[in-house]
């Protein structure tokens, strides 16, 4: 049986694992902000994220070379868990929409992680949003954008959006740009969360799932600097492609 024709996502999986998460955010928030206060800073949002990826049934496997300071990620974008993922096994910060933050918790939430948050719908503020970009790079913290713009069903790579590459085209002294595949192979379509499917519907289904979710991230090499941002984007999108065992079908940029 393969994992996309298995049996219903499970009730009592769901609320266990969502128990698990209300538990670990109660255990860990708390240590989170005694630590930014007493320290100034702290390292639990990248363990929190970490730990939480387990709790929602994902098993991980890294390949390629540790993602360096000042890094910026482009990758690939399928599922919520993507956030997770990313910001528990490699250490990133992320690109989102402002409506991000203005969600209950999830926004607080992404705050601690130092997202940045792009006003998409606003016309004109290309240059605000290269700035914000450039910004977030001067921290060490890796930077991740996904270039889609939304999520997809996992088996097909959308166009990649040129416009945020600019603040990497060419990157700034000591930057490096690393295009980055999460493969979730054979669960792509457990994962996947299209246009069709509401969010929440989604969430449930995901955390329902009967048994483990296998993703393999594969840290890609570092892309050569350009100042051409389209041509950033189609070298980027490329070499994911090839990367990700779950894309079949016609992958036109």
């Amino acid at each position: 049986m393969t994992a996309s024709a298995e049996r219903p996502p499970s009730l009592l999986i769901r609320w266990f694992r969502i128990a698990g998460l209300v538990l670990l955010f109660a255990m860990l928030a708390p240590v989170h902000i005694i630590s930014k206060w007493v320290l100034g800073r702290s390292l639990w949002p990248s363990r929190f994220l970490a730990i939480a990826t387990r709790i929602c049934g994902v098993r991980v496997s890294i390949e390629g070379a540790p993602l360096e300071p000042h890094t910026f990620v482009i990758a690939n974008h399928t599922s919520w868990l993507d956030i997770l993922i990313l910001g528990g096994s490699a250490g990133c910060a992320f690109v989102s929409k402002a409506e991000v933050q203005r969600t209950p918790l999830i926004g607080w939430l992404a705050d601690q992680n130092r997202t940045v948050y792009i006003e998409r719908a606003e016309r004109g503020n290309a240059h605000r949003q290269v700035e914000q970009i450039a910004d977030a790079l001067e921290h060490p913290q890796p930077l991740t954008v996904f270039p889609e713009g939304t999520t997809g069903d996992g088996r097909h790579l959308l166009p990649f959006r040129s416009t945020l590459l600019h603040a990497v085209a060419p990157p700034p002294p000591g930057d490096s740009v690393r295009p980055v595949a999460v493969d979730y192979g054979e669960y792509a379509d457990v994962v996947g969360w299209h246009s069709g499917e509401p969010g929440m519907a989604n969430v449930m289904r995901v955390l329902g799932h009967r048994g483990a979710i296998d993703v393999t991230v594969r840290l890609l090499g570092p892309l050569p600097p350009t100042t051409d941002r389209k041509a950033l984007a189609r070298q980027a999108r490329a070499a994911i492609v090839v990367a990700l065992s779950s894309v079949h079908g016609p992958t036109g940029l």
